[in-house]
């Protein structure tokens, strides 16, 4: 497979393609009869998931820099490039993008019934923006997708949302529009900057990384780049746009919000917050409170989740704590903490993304999504069941699912680097089950006493299509996560190399430490059979 990708040029041309073709989708969607724009729509997001698989084999497991790089002059007199590029991070966040527009396109051919063009040709470029955020290496680049992705989100929610859909799409903009802006004051300081220094205006990433800052300016542009990812992850307190947004949006908007929009703010600690302010990003106040902020988000909405009588409010609230073990991972500035922050990242987008798609095709079917409206449905949709109780174990870090992988590698590093606040944080393991399986019992398991559940159709082959990769995806990472945390891993120790500046020591502990649980000193067999000097993980064959 890695020959004939060569053989064909793969590498020069993949990410110009995954970016653009997008985008001459929702042209044709548009120019296009109204009653094809789904089909066209789905055939594009196939096209770009076809070729997006094709980064799996390509990509260069053993190294932790930029592959597939390509940069374009475009303003000149600015400093501002067209310039993409891809790593061990950003590698991951790109196929789940692809993977989950594709899903979401194909289950919301029963849901959406107006405006059919207008719709799939926003999600269309809602895919090209998300995928912009993670391929683009130079920050104005950057900046200008981050706030693309906001346009056809606040439509999708405010045109075929719910009854409190424009309430809710406000929020949602002002919001994040609100964290972007002081996001581009503090890239403007750093451009300025690197320009007194070299002479030359650049907007790209290895210019402005290399800019130095006083501890204090880094404090502040962290502050101003944090606050804009912390609304977006979101970080609790910043949270209160998601419940409305997710309630708010159809299904295949909430799966989008939940599954890749959300990812772009982690992703952006991950790639700016931390390589760019480095001493602020070991600072003992700024590290303890941003743990802090994530176990509060952890717990609180896990509470708060528990006593809601809507199944997708509930579910809404998860996608807050999920992303708390995120927050968690990313600031232990352990590799088992990044890498267990980058694999709660995917399982969440995974199994959350097809959690809303569940409830949305039991909304099609009853026309509410209330918990007490339901009960005993496993009995007559055995098929929807199943996938249900597997998608909610998953949510929870069930061991054997991508849930436990992202969940243990996250606790783990937290442990490394405080004990104390790992041991609090395990509580959300046991409150994620408190939320979860009582509202699986009396969807699914309790008396089937209401004459409707008693005819509700089970799933359908559309919808087997849909959520059968969505499990299997779930059960593969959880049974064979090696695959997954060897690509990963150059990159999330060059981060952390970047920050600490003398590797993992500044820790307290040592690389193998930090490698414990996926370490081996044995050689790796890569694709082509050639032996590699990196560590092996566990169930690393493919």
């Amino acid at each position: 497979m890695l020959s004939l990708l060569d053989s064909i040029g793969y590498g020069e041309w993949i990410l110009h393609a995954l970016l653009w073709l997008p985008l001459v989708g929702m042209v044709l969607v548009l120019m296009g009869p109204e009653a094809r724009a789904k089909q066209l729509a789905f055939v594009w997001s196939l096209v770009v998931l076809g070729l997006s698989l094709g980064l799996w084999w390509a990509f260069d497991p053993g190294i932790g820099t930029f592959q597939f790089e390509s940069s374009i002059p475009w303003i000149a007199s600015w400093g501002v490039s067209y310039a993409v590029a891809l790593d061990g991070i950003s590698l991951f966040m790109v196929m789940l993008t692809a993977f989950t527009t594709a899903v979401a396109i194909l289950g919301s051919f029963n849901y959406i019934k107006k405006h059919e063009r207008a719709f799939y040709a926003l999600m269309l470029l809602m895919e090209t923006g998300v995928i912009g955020v993670f391929i683009s290496i130079d920050l104005f680049l950057f900046y200008v997708f981050w706030e693309i992705t906001l346009i056809p989100m606040y439509f999708i929610i405010g045109v075929w949302g719910g009854e409190r859909r424009i309430y809710s799409a406000v929020k949602f903009f002002l919001f994040t529009a609100f964290g972007s802006l002081l996001m581009l004051v503090a890239l403007l300081y750093l451009f300025f900057a690197a320009q007194a220094i070299s002479g030359e205006p650049s907007f790209a990433y290895q210019a402005l990384l290399n800019v130095p800052l006083s501890l204090q300016e880094q404090l502040w542009l962290f502050g101003a780049f944090c606050l804009a990812f912390s609304i977006k992850v979101p970080v609790f307190p910043f949270h209160t746009w998601l419940p409305d947004a997710h309630v708010e949006a159809p299904t295949p908007g909430s799966v989008v919000l939940a599954a890749v929009l959300l990812k772009m703010g982690a992703y952006g600690f991950l790639r700016f917050l931390l390589p760019f302010f480095p001493a602020a990003a070991q600072h003992p106040t700024v590290v303890t409170l941003m743990m802090v902020l994530g176990i509060i988000g952890i717990i609180y909405t896990a509470w708060v989740a528990a006593v809601q009588p809507d199944a997708k409010k509930l579910v809404a609230y998860t996608s807050v704590a999920h992303m708390g073990f995120v927050v968690l991972g990313i600031f232990a500035l352990t590799v088992n903490g990044l890498q267990g922050g980058l694999m709660v990242m995917i399982s969440h987008g995974i199994s959350t993304g097809a959690l809303f798609l569940l409830l949305g095709m039991m909304y099609e079917r009853r026309h509410t999504r209330l918990i007490a409206d339901f009960g005993g449905i496993g009995r007559v949709t055995p098929w929807f069941a199943t996938a249900f109780m597997i998608t909610a174990l998953t949510s929870i870090g069930l061991p054997g699912t991508s849930g436990f992988v992202g969940e243990f590698l996250a606790l783990l590093g937290t442990f490394q680097a405080r004990p104390v606040m790992a041991i609090i944080a395990c509580s959300g393991v046991i409150f994620a089950a408190y939320y979860m399986l009582p509202m699986v019992q009396k969807v699914f398991f309790n008396a089937l006493e209401k004459p409707e559940n008693k005819t509700m159709p089970d799933l359908s082959r559309r919808e087997l299509v849909i959520l059968g990769p969505m499990v299997a995806l779930m059960i593969w990472i959880g049974v064979q996560p090696g695959p997954f945390l060897r690509r990963m891993e150059p990159t999330v120790h060059a981060v952390i190399e970047q920050v600490t500046g003398n590797g993992l020591q500044a820790q307290g502990g040592h690389e193998e430490e930090a490698l414990v649980t996926f370490s081996s000193t044995s050689p790796l067999e890569n694709e082509g059979g050639e032996e590699e000097s990196s560590p092996t993980h566990p169930g690393d064959e493919e």
